[in-house]
């Protein structure tokens, strides 16, 4: 049986890193709990300091299919490259004409940059080819 996962994010800003993924990846900021109109209602009704509450933030996806993302600020910044990365399927996969897949994927790039992601480069390995690009924080994922 496959167990759920959750994709952790250590970062600066957590709220800032859930908006731009949530833009990237179709998902939403994961909803309040139920009863509270907001998170910062939720988190002053159980006492959480003012100054913490961007300590944390999480995305969802909104049909359920995708793990949940979760971002946790943490103090120190990020010194190498990660370990772990997303590979964003900007393209629609194999099904999908060459050109067609080649051009989605270079629009996804475009608008991931205007909202704050960098490119990084352009590879072509065994028949694929993707783009590597750093999001606001600077973690690493590839367009495909």
């Amino acid at each position: 049986m496959a167990v759920a996962i959750q994709v952790t994010f250590d970062c600066a800003d957590p709220a800032a890193q859930a908006s731009f993924w949530a833009q990237a990846l179709g998902y939403v900021v994961q909803p309040p709990p139920e009863g509270y109109e907001s998170w910062e209602k939720f988190l002053g009704a159980i006492g959480v300091p003012e100054n913490q509450w961007n300590s944390a933030n999480a995305i969802v996806d909104p049909k359920g299919l995708g793990p949940r993302i979760y971002f946790q600020r943490v103090p120190e910044a990020k010194t190498a490259k990660n370990r772990v990365h997303l590979d964003v399927n900007a393209g629609g996969g194999h099904d999908v004409d060459d050109q067609e897949r080649r051009q989605r994927v270079d629009d996804a790039a475009q608008r991931l940059a205007g909202l704050g992601a960098t490119f990084v480069e352009e590879r072509t390995e065994r028949g694929e080819r993707w783009i590597v690009m750093q999001d606001p924080e600077g973690n690493e994922f590839c367009l495909q």
